[in-house]
């Protein structure tokens, strides 16, 4: 464990940074993500290191001026030279099959996590170019700020109400898509209580670089007293309030709703009600020229 150690510390150094803090993980989730990177960097080093030490022993052992080194101008074939130039490079590829295989069972998106603590339900709708969380149980909902307790599982729901998205908080792991018309699902947790940020990980148009959300990690009795505030201080989320969301829109500043649908998720993944524009192709003007219509709303 302690070359582990080392290792993660070697490789946070120069990302120390960088937003992504995905080597500096919160989560049961993200700890598993960054195991698998650090135990695929060591496989991978195996092969790397010797191939460039075994570069610089044969530029020095073969050298013009080193006459005790064998000269071979008609060799071609050797079986050790070739088991080991394919024995290396199959078994690095069994290693890293074995590990993502274990990986990608034990961080299954759909896979709940362990807890005694209940599962906190939050439903995650990607827009033009901002995110809307709605708390089906507690029928609260915010945009661009998802709190959460700490210590207990949170199953999310995700969709898209545009394009594709990828709902992604780097330090409690797993990336997913946002995608129109379907749901997928992802389970995480944050270990103490904190304030991270998420974002979408795939270009989606004109506000893509400001489609980012706060992530506030609070203790039980603080998420309470969030969720009391916000049904006394939010307006309401209805279809009505919801068609006002769709337009697109650039750095929107974090809103709560004080009273949510908790039926307004499975409407818009059903396409029962209007979805969003989504980055508008390039129309020529009158003159010829190509415009961009883009986030224009």
């Amino acid at each position: 464990m302690a070359p582990n150690i080392l290792l993660l510390l070697s490789l946070g150094a120069p990302l120390s940074s960088c937003s992504l803090a995905i080597l500096d993980p919160l989560g049961p989730v993200g700890r598993g993500n960054a195991q698998i990177l650090i135990d695929a960097t060591i496989i991978m080093l195996a092969i790397v290191i010797p191939t460039i030490a075994l570069a610089f022993w044969t530029a020095w052992r073969y050298r013009a001026s080193n006459k005790k080194a064998d000269y071979l101008p008609y060799w071609s074939y050797s079986g050790r030279i070739e088991a080991v130039v394919w024995s290396i490079p199959i078994l690095t590829i069994m290693f890293l099959s074995g590990l993502i295989w274990i990986g990608s069972h034990e961080l299954d998106p759909f896979r709940p996590l362990p807890s005694k603590a209940p599962t906190l339900e939050v439903q995650v709708v990607s827009l033009d170019w901002k995110w809307l969380f709605i708390y089906p149980e507690e029928k609260v909902a915010s945009v661009n700020q998802l709190v959460i307790p700490a210590g207990r599982p949170v199953h999310f729901s995700i969709t898209s109400a545009s394009v594709f998205n990828v709902f992604f908080v780097p330090r409690l792991g797993s990336m997913i898509y946002a995608m129109p018309g379907m749901t997928s699902q992802l389970y995480l947790q944050a270990d103490r209580p904190t304030q991270i940020w998420g974002t979408s990980a795939q270009f989606s148009g004109d506000g893509f670089s400001d489609m980012q959300f706060n992530v506030h990690s609070l203790t039980e009795d603080e998420f309470a007293k969030w969720i009391d505030h916000a049904k006394l201080a939010g307006p309401v989320l209805d279809q009505s309030s919801y068609s006002d969301l769709l337009h697109q829109s650039q750095r929107m500043t974090p809103t709560v709703y004080g009273k949510a649908d908790p039926h307004l998720f499975h409407l818009i993944a059903n396409h029962t009600v209007a979805s969003g524009a989504g980055p508008q192709p390039e129309a020529p003007d009158h003159a010829g020229r190509e415009t961009s219509t883009g986030g224009k709303h």
